[in-house]
C-alpha cells in the first residue's frame, strides 16, 4: 500500500520522481500534438478536446517546432554558439542541442523549465551531454534563472547569446510583463546578441474556436493568451528585426504556399 495522493504518478523514463496529474499541463499537451509519450491521461483528455475545437492548435505545435529549427539553424549560421532556451518543455526530436551541434558540437546550450516531467526528462536524456544543463526554473524570475548554476555555469555572457523565448510568452498574462520579461533576460546579452520568439495568435481561426480553445487551457495552471500582431511585435521594442521581420511562424524566412499557421514568428538582434 502507497501513501501518495491519487493524483499523483511516477514520471516516465525516471527513478522516483513524481507528478501532480490532477490538471492537464501544457508542456505535456504539446508534447502530446508532437507526437511524444511524455504525457498522462489528463493532458491526452485535454489535448484532443482543444484539436476537437480546432486541429489549428495541433498544426501549430509542429509548424512552430519546424520553426524553432530553422531559426536555431539560422543563428549557428551567424556565429552563435550560446542559447538560452526559455521554457524549453519535453525534449522531442529537433531539439535546440541537436540542430546546433549539428553545426557546432561545442555549442553550449541550457534548457530552462518550471514543469516536472519536462525538466525530469530532459535531464535523463542529456545526462552525458557536457554542454547542455538543464534548469527547473520559474522564467517570470529572472534574475533566479540568469544566476542558476545550469546558466551562470554554463553560458558566457561576455559573449553573444540567443535568448529562446518559443512558444512560451503566451502563457504569461499582461499582468506579468512579458515584454519586461524578456528584455531583463535581453539586457543580460552583449552587443551582437539576438533573440527569437514565437507566439500564438488568431489569424485563420474564427472567433468561436479561439474562444472554445482558450476556455480549454483555461482547465491547466497556465491559460493561453492571444495576441494580436501589434501586441506581439510590442514585445520586441528596442530590438531590431531581422527579415522578414514578424510573420507568420511557417512563412519564416520566406513565404511559403502554404496557409499561415496561427502564430507569428521573429528573430531579432540585440544592439
Amino acid at each position: 500500500m502507497t501513501d501518495r495522493p491519487d493524483h499523483e504518478e511516477p514520471v516516465p523514463g525516471t527513478a522516483g520522481a513524481r507528478v501532480d496529474t490532477s490538471v492537464p499541463n501544457v508542456a505535456r499537451m504539446y508534447d502530446y500534438y508532437l507526437g511524444g509519450a511524455a504525457n498522462f491521461a489528463v493532458d491526452r483528455e485535454a489535448a484532443e478536446r482543444a484539436l476537437a475545437v480546432t486541429p489549428e492548435i495541433g498544426r501549430f505545435a509542429r509548424m512552430n517546432r519546424e520553426f524553432l529549427g530553422r531559426v536555431v539553424r539560422y543563428l549557428c549560421e551567424r556565429g552563435i554558439d550560446q542559447f538560452l532556451d526559455l521554457g524549453s518543455g519535453v525534449p522531442t526530436v529537433g531539439n535546440v542541442h541537436e540542430i546546433a551541434h549539428q553545426h557546432n558540437p561545442r555549442a553550449r546550450i541550457a534548457y530552462v523549465d518550471h514543469e516536472s516531467v519536462a525538466v525530469a526528462h530532459a535531464r535523463a536524456l542529456l545526462a552525458d551531454e557536457p554542454d547542455v544543463s538543464v534548469t527547473q526554473a520559474d522564467i517570470r524570475n529572472p534574475a533566479e534563472v540568469l544566476a542558476a548554476p545550469g546558466v551562470a555555469g554554463l553560458l558566457d555572457f561576455s559573449r553573444p547569446v540567443a535568448v529562446l523565448a518559443v512558444a512560451i510568452l503566451h502563457f504569461l498574462p499582461d499582468a506579468d510583463e512579458p515584454a519586461r520579461i524578456l528584455r531583463t533576460y535581453c539586457d543580460a546579452c552583449p552587443a551582437g546578441s539576438f533573440t527569437a520568439l514565437s507566439h500564438a495568435a488568431t489569424i485563420t481561426m474564427t472567433e468561436s474556436e479561439s474562444h472554445r480553445g482558450q476556455s480549454i487551457y483555461r482547465s491547466t495552471k497556465t491559460p493561453l493568451v492571444l495576441r494580436d500582431r501589434e501586441q506581439i511585435a510590442a514585445l520586441l521594442d528596442g530590438c531590431r528585426l531581422v527579415e522578414p521581420g514578424l510573420t507568420p511562424i511557417n512563412h519564416w524566412p520566406s513565404p511559403t504556399g502554404e496557409s499561415p499557421a496561427n502564430g507569428y514568428g521573429a528573430v531579432a538582434e540585440l544592439r
